[in-house]
């Protein structure tokens, strides 16, 4: 193949990842929405909303480290108001949504704390299992973990989740939290 064909191909591969994978949108979230980055940390759509949005991150990332270690790098939240900058990222039913270790997408009602612990646990599992756990790692324990450690204020969920957070406790009693991640390692 002609050099220049490689190079324009090069060229072109970040654009058709951008077009043609929306979750990568989180790399560079200010093109694709009405996105303003507040820092290395928070983008958000309403920067009315910023307060409300540091201190959620704040405490949650508080609640998380104490939880299941500190994290290596804190993860990027971009908060969306409305649900068109949610789609904007390709996503349109859940809450919040982690895109491995690149970003976390909050949709309009996911301005919980439980739902931002939630999506920090499972960023926590991408950089102590690796960003591919998620699909080779047993549901209880991604899934399973994220809504029990969480502490979400939710008696029951829908019986697939409910099913992994029992699970998990289940598994979690045996092992402990000091040996979390080398367990989880070993599944």
């Amino acid at each position: 193949m002609p050099k220049k064909i490689i190079a324009l191909l090069l060229l072109l591969a970040p654009v058709a990842a951008f077009a043609l994978y929306k979750p990568a949108r989180v790399l560079a979230p200010e093109l694709f929405a009405d996105i303003r980055c507040i820092d290395e940390q928070i983008c958000i759509e309403e920067p009315s909303r910023l307060d409300e949005a540091r201190a959620l991150y704040d405490a949650s990332l508080r609640f998380v480290a104490d939880t299941v270690g500190p994290f290596r790098h804190a993860p990027r939240f971009i908060f969306c108001s409305r649900k068109d900058c949610q789609t904007a990222f390709g996503f349109d039913k859940a809450a919040a949504t982690t895109v491995g270790k690149s970003g976390i997408v909050v949709g309009p009602r996911g301005w919980k704390p439980h739902y931002l612990r939630h999506e920090m646990i499972h960023h926590r599992q991408a950089e102590e299992l690796g960003i591919l756990a998620a699909f080779t790692k047993p549901e209880w324990l991604i899934e399973g973990m994220a809504y029990a450690l969480s502490d979400d204020p939710r008696a029951t969920l829908a019986d697939r989740w409910e099913e992994a957070r029992q699970r998990f406790l289940e598994w979690y009693e045996v092992v402990g939290k000091d040996r979390l991640w080398s367990a989880a390692k070993a599944l």
